[in-house]
């Protein structure tokens, strides 16, 4: 069956909060650390996730009934930012990922002209991912003294080239 990707609505937070819970904390248990990784759940809950969707900036990836995938974007003072994409392991390294990525894109504001994301050091796959996708490293913000250079938080940039600009 093949994937869709939409904007999530209303009736998709309970089951992209049920994603978050069971994908989040295995993925970042062996970079960060057990606390750490629990800690990720934060930004998975109704109350986290209910406006971004009402926002439309929540977006989801399915394959037949099963949620594959998710991508949230947000704003910082610097711009558009992406906060979440993550795929259920079973949909990695199938291009879904990059069709997720490209769908939040493509329905950011059009004058929009670039877009930034963040990931752990330790979230490697993360950083070859948005590499690939011709993001480039903008900054990085050390982890908290005491805690794994794993930790650190890679930001990078992705310019936009819309039509029409």
């Amino acid at each position: 069956m093949g994937a869709s990707v939409r904007r999530a609505g209303a009736d998709d937070i309970e089951a992209v909060v049920a994603f978050g819970t069971a994908v989040v904390p295995p993925h970042y248990t062996p970079i960060l650390g057990p606390r750490a990784a629990l800690a990720q759940l934060d930004w998975w809950t109704r109350e986290y996730l209910e406006p971004a969707v009402q926002a439309g900036r929540v977006h989801v990836a399915t394959v037949g009934d099963e949620l594959a995938g998710v991508c949230q974007t947000g704003e910082t003072s610097s711009g558009q930012v992406i906060w979440k994409l993550y795929l259920a392991p079973s949909h990695r390294g199938h291009s879904l990922g990059v069709d997720l990525l490209r769908h939040a894109i493509a329905v950011l504001p059009a004058v929009v002209d670039h877009v930034d994301v963040e990931h752990f050091r330790g979230n490697t796959g993360a950083g070859r991912f948005y590499e690939r996708e011709g993001f480039t490293v903008i900054r990085t913000e050390p982890a908290p003294v005491g805690s794994s250079p794993a930790g650190d938080v890679i930001w990078r940039r992705l310019p936009l080239t819309r039509p029409g600009h």
